[in-house]
C-alpha cells in the first residue's frame, strides 16, 4: 500500500455534529469507503443529528449506507449561551470512552460548531490527529474564534479557498501539512443541476410552484448580539410575506437563540400561511436542487455565501454573520438589515436574475485530493505540531504531491481562421494550447468552442493546473460586462448577438470573462508585457485589420457604447481607398494584412510583384508577406505601397499621441516590426514637440490575444477590477 511509513490500513474516524458538516464529510465519507485496502471508517454522530426538533438528521446517515459506530446525546436543550457551554462540557465528558475504544489514527473535524470544538480538544489531549476541514476562513460571530482555535489545534488543514491557505500560513501552521483542496461539497454540487428537479421542487413547494419562481430562507441567530439577530429575522419575515412568492424556511440552528426564532415563525403563523412551507430539514441532494433552481435564496448561512454560488442563483445576505466570507458576484450583502423596506428592495433587485456560476470554493475535485492527502500521512513521523513563525514564505502551501497546483486560465482566441484555446499559467505561460479551424456557422462554432474547453479543462487537471475561470478573445464589437458579441467583423460569419458567457458558464460552472481582441492585446500588455506599471499606453495591432486598445489610468477603455479604440477606422485621408467598414480613407484601407494583400494581388496581376530571387507556388495566394518581401528585394512599387501603408499608420498613431496622450505606443502583430521605422519618422515630422519624444515599441509578446484573454480571468481572481 502507498502509504508514507505506514504499514496498516489507516483507521480514520469521521465524526458530525448537524445536518450542515454532513453535507461537507459525507463525500469524503463515501470517497474512504471506496477505499477499504487504504483505510477503516468510524462514524460518531452526535450534537443536534439526535435531535427530534431538529429532524433527527442521523437518519440521513443510515440512509447513506453508512454504519454509526457511536451516537452521543451532547445536546443540553435551552438554546442559550450557558446551553452552549454546558453542551461543549457534556461532549467532553463523554468522547473519551468513545475515542479509546476506536482508537483512531485520525480524527476528521469540520468547521466552525462548538460541537466540532470539543471534538478537536479531546483529540488533541488523547494524542490522536486531527485533519481540519474549512480552516482559515473568515466569517462573524463566534464562529470565527471557535474556527481558529481547532485550527490550533489541527495537525492536518484541508482548506477551500487560496485566501483561506495564506490565512493559515499567517497564522504559522506547517505549509507542508495545509492541502488547499476546495470543499467537497462542491464535488457533488457541480453535477447535480441537471438532474430531474421539478418533482423535488413539487414535494416541498407545491405543485403550482415553477423553477425560478419561489425563495429558500435560511436564517440563524447570531451569538454574539442575539436580540438584533431576532428582530433581524422578525423583519425579514414581513418583508417575505409582502414579497408575495413561494418561500421555503428552513428551521434554524441550535445555536442560542434558535428557540426564540422559532416563537417569532410561528407568532406569525409562518407555518400555516399559504405562502410559506416550514420544514426542519431537507436532505443535502433535494436541497441542491431546490436552491439551484430558486429565484433566490435569503438568510445569513454559509450556504448562502458558498454553495450557492456554484448555480449562479441570487442570494441575499443578511447582516454580520457571514462578514468577511469571499463571494461571487450572485451574493447581495444587507449588512445593516434594520427595516423591512430595505429587506424588501433587496429581493426586488435580486429575485429572478441570472449570475455566472462561481468556483471560489471548489472545482469538483476535492475529495480525490484529501484522499491522497490522507494517503500522505506517516505515523512514524512525531505527533507534536511544528508552527512556522515569520517570516513566512511565498508560495510554500504545497498540495498532496508537494508541487503547488499552477493557478492557470482558459483562454480562447476567435480568429477569423482559426479558433484556439489555450491553458495560460499566472505568469503568463502557455502551459498547453490546441488549434482547431474556426467553423463557418454558428452552431458548428459554439459546440467547437464547448468541446475544446471542456477538453482543456479536463487536461488542466492532469497537467495540474488549477482553472480559475475562462477568458475570451473575440473580433467585433463586445459588450464585456455582459459577455455578448454585438457585431462581428465580416472575417468571422454568424456572430452578431451572441451571448458567449452564459452557455461557457453553464458547462464548466466556471466566471467567464468576453472582450475584443484589441483590447485583449491592451490586457496583455499590461500585465504581461512592456506595459507593465504603466499608467496610460496604447496598444495598435497590425495584423489581418488593424486594432488596438487604450489603458488609462491602469485601466482599460471600453467607451459608453463599447467602441473605443477602434484605431483601425481613424480616417488618414479624405479620398483614400474603400475600407471594409464602408467609409474610405481608414488606417486598415492602407495598413493591414487586407490592404496589403490587395495590392499585392494588383502588382501580381499586372506582373510587376515578382523580382529576381522571388517565386510564388501557383498553389499559393498572394499575399501581404510576398509584398513586402518584394519591397525588401529592391521592387520599388512595392516599397512605395509600403511607405504609404507605413505613413497612414504613422498618421494614426500621431492622432492618437494629440489625443491620448500615452506614455507608450506599443505596436503588436505580424507587420508591427515592418512599419515601426516609418511610423518613428512620421511622428518626428508631423506631431507636436510634446508627444515627439513618446516611445513607440514593437511588442515581444507571442500570443498577445490569448494572453489578454487570460488576463482578464487572473487579474480578477488577485482582485484587480475589471
Amino acid at each position: 500500500m502507498e502509504k508514507n511509513g505506514n504499514n496498516r490500513k489507516l483507521r480514520v474516524c469521521v465524526a458530525t455534529c448537524n445536518r450542515a458538516d454532513y453535507s461537507k464529510l459525507a463525500p469524503i465519507m463515501f470517497g474512504i469507503k471506496t477505499e477499504p485496502d487504504f483505510f477503516e471508517l468510524d462514524v460518531v454522530v452526535l450534537g443536534s443529528h439526535l435531535i427530534d426538533d431538529y429532524g433527527n438528521t442521523y437518519r440521513m446517515i443510515e440512509q447513506d449506507d453508512f454504519d454509526i459506530n457511536t451516537r452521543l446525546h451532547t445536546i443540553v436543550r435551552g438554546e442559550d449561551e450557558a446551553a452552549m457551554v454546558e453542551s461543549v462540557g457534556l461532549a467532553l465528558v463523554k468522547l473519551p470512552d468513545v475515542l479509546n475504544r476506536l482508537q483512531p489514527d485520525v480524527m476528521i473535524v469540520h468547521g466552525d460548531r462548538f460541537d466540532a470544538l470539543a471534538l478537536a480538544t479531546s483529540a488533541a489531549l488523547m494524542n490522536i490527529r486531527i485533519l481540519h476541514i474549512e480552516g482559515g476562513e473568515v466569517s462573524g460571530t463566534i464562529d470565527d474564534s471557535i474556527r481558529h482555535a481547532i485550527t490550533k489545534l489541527a495537525h492536518y488543514h484541508v482548506c477551500c479557498t487560496r485566501s483561506a491557505e495564506q490565512h493559515l500560513i499567517s497564522m504559522c501552521e506547517d505549509h507542508d501539512r495545509i492541502l488547499l483542496a476546495g470543499c467537497p461539497s462542491y464535488d457533488k454540487l457541480l453535477s447535480a443541476k441537471n438532474k430531474d428537479y421539478m418533482s423535488i421542487i413539487r414535494t416541498w413547494l407545491g405543485d403550482d410552484v415553477k423553477a425560478k419562481d419561489y425563495i429558500v430562507a435560511l436564517q440563524h441567530p447570531v451569538t454574539t448580539d442575539i436580540k438584533h439577530s431576532i428582530k433581524m429575522f422578525e423583519l425579514t419575515l414581513d418583508a417575505l410575506i409582502s414579497f408575495n412568492k413561494r418561500t421555503l424556511v428552513l428551521f434554524p440552528n441550535i445555536d442560542a437563540g434558535s428557540k426564540e426564532m422559532v416563537r417569532v415563525m410561528r407568532k406569525k403563523g409562518i407555518e400555516h400561511h399559504p405562502n410559506f412551507r416550514a420544514v426542519k430539514h431537507v436532505p443535502f441532494e433535494q436541497f441542491i436542487q431546490l436552491v439551484a433552481h430558486a429565484g433566490c435564496m435569503i438568510g445569513n448561512s454559509s450556504c448562502g455565501v458558498r454553495e450557492v454560488g456554484a448555480f449562479g442563483t441570487p442570494v441575499i445576505n443578511l447582516g454580520t454573520r457571514q462578514i468577511g466570507r469571499e463571494t461571487g458576484e450572485n451574493v447581495l450583502h444587507v449588512r445593516d438589515a434594520d427595516t423591512q423596506d430595505k429587506i424588501l428592495q433587496a429581493l426586488h433587485l435580486q429575485f429572478g436574475k441570472q449570475y455566472p456560476c462561481s468556483k471560489i470554493y471548489g472545482d469538483g475535485n476535492a475529495v480525490p485530493r484529501i484522499l491522497k492527502f490522507l494517503k500522505s500521512i506517516d505515523l512514524q513521523e512525531p505527533l507534536q505540531k511544528k508552527f512556522c513563525f515569520p517570516p513566512v514564505k511565498e508560495n510554500i502551501s504545497q498540495d498532496i504531491d508537494h508541487i503547488l497546483e499552477t493557478l492557470s486560465a482558459l483562454a480562447v482566441d476567435l480568429g477569423g481562421t482559426n479558433l484556439r484555446v489555450a491553458i495560460v499559467s499566472m505568469k503568463g505561460e502557455i502551459v498547453k494550447k490546441y488549434t482547431q479551424l474556426n467553423p463557418k456557422t454558428y452552431e458548428e462554432r459554439i459546440n467547437l468552442i464547448l468541446q475544446m474547453c471542456v477538453e482543456a479543462a479536463a487536461e488542466a487537471v492532469k497537467l495540474n493546473c488549477r482553472i480559475l475561470g475562462v477568458g475570451i478573445s473575440t473580433g467585433g464589437r463586445v459588450n464585456p460586462r455582459e459577455g455578448i458579441v454585438l457585431h462581428s467583423t465580416k472575417l468571422i460569419q454568424e456572430w452578431n448577438s451572441v451571448d458567449l458567457r452564459t452557455p461557457l458558464s453553464d458547462t464548466l460552472h466556471l466566471p467567464v470573462w468576453v472582450d475584443n481582441d484589441g483590447n485583449c492585446a491592451a490586457l496583455a500588455e499590461r500585465k504581461f508585457g512592456q506595459g507593465k506599471g504603466l499608467e496610460n499606453f496604447v496598444t495598435l495591432i497590425t495584423g489581418t485589420g488593424i486594432g488596438g486598445g487604450i489603458i488609462h489610468q491602469h485601466e482599460l477603455i471600453h467607451g459608453s457604447s463599447f467602441c473605443a479604440a477602434e484605431l483601425g477606422h481613424l480616417v488618414v485621408s479624405l479620398d483614400g481607398p474603400d475600407c471594409s467598414c464602408g467609409s474610405h480613407g481608414c488606417i486598415e484601407a492602407y495598413a493591414s494584412g487586407m490592404a496589403l494583400q490587395r495590392e499585392a494581388k494588383k502588382l501580381h496581376d499586372e506582373d510587376l510583384l515578382l523580382v529576381e530571387g522571388m517565386s510564388v507556388p501557383k498553389d499559393e495566394a498572394v499575399g501581404a508577406l510576398h509584398l513586402i518581401q518584394a519591397g525588401k528585394l529592391g521592387n520599388v512599387k512595392a516599397q512605395s505601397i509600403l511607405r504609404t501603408a507605413g505613413t497612414a499608420l504613422g498618421l494614426g498613431v500621431v492622432n492618437i499621441l494629440h489625443t491620448v496622450n500615452p506614455s507608450l505606443v506599443i505596436l503588436s502583430g505580424v507587420l508591427a516590426s515592418h512599419y515601426i521605422h516609418t511610423i518613428q519618422d512620421v511622428i518626428r515630422q508631423q506631431a507636436l514637440p510634446s508627444v515627439q519624444d513618446v516611445d513607440v515599441v514593437v511588442s515581444d509578446l507571442v500570443d498577445p490575444a490569448l494572453l489578454g484573454a487570460a488576463s482578464m480571468v487572473l487579474d480578477y481572481t488577485t482582485r484587480r477590477i475589471y
